[in-house]
Order: structure tokens, then sequence, then C-alpha cells
């Protein structure tokens, strides 16, 4: 997957984590949830973004690692928000699958940079 490719993926995850948001209850908890999702979400692909422009293999590999994080924080939120059954679990199956292969291309690509392999815990 080329650097525009994945920019691509994540903007358009970006999206989908906002429509996910927007159609949440509007309840105290939905509220609370859906802003850290959110906030988290759209990190990913900005973070992305910012490691394209790194200056050095340590600071790539520094912003990637934001976004590693970024992506497993959103995948929690929607994890938690399927289990308080604010909404189905099917409405976010899909999404949740992008999100994980969005953090296996990110640690792969972490690994590259590296030039060493470090398991991801899960």
């Amino acid at each position: 997957m080329t650097p525009e490719e994945m920019k691509t993926r994540t903007r358009k995850f970006s999206l989908r984590v906002m429509r996910l948001v927007e159609a949440l209850p509007r309840t105290r908890t939905g509220e609370i949830v859906g802003r850290q999702l959110l906030r988290c979400g759209t990190s990913v692909g900005a973070n992305y973004r910012s490691a394209c422009c790194a200056r050095s293999k340590a600071d790539f590999i520094a912003r990637m690692g934001i976004v590693e994080e970024e992506a497993d924080e959103a995948a929690y939120w929607m994890e938690l928000l399927a289990e308080a059954e604010l909404v189905a679990e099917s409405r976010v199956a899909n999404l949740m699958k992008e999100c994980k292969e969005i953090v296996a291309i990110v640690v792969a690509s972490i690994n590259t940079a590296r030039g060493q392999p470090r398991k991801r815990s899960e």
C-alpha cells in the first residue's frame, strides 16, 4: 500500500467514525464516549499524514507509534459502545475490522522502519 493509499484509507476511516458518533444516542454517556471516539478516530488520519512528513527514521517511528495508539484507542471506545449497547455490534463490526487492519499495517510499517520485529500485544 502506498502512502497516498494509506492517507485515503485513514481519511475514510475518520469519516466513518464521524458518522458513527453522529448516530450515537444523545445521552450523557453517548456524548462523552462519542467525544473520545471522535478525538482519537479522527486523529488516526491526521497523525498518519504527520508521519509521512517525518524528518528522520526515528521521527517516523515515533509518529507512527502515535497512529497505532490512537487507532487502538478508537477500537477500545467502539468495543465499549457495543458492550454498553449504545450501538448495535453489527453497526461497528466493519469499522472495528478496518481499525484493526490499520493497526496491523502501522505495526508492520514500524517494524520495517526499525528493521526488527516487535510483537503487538492484543
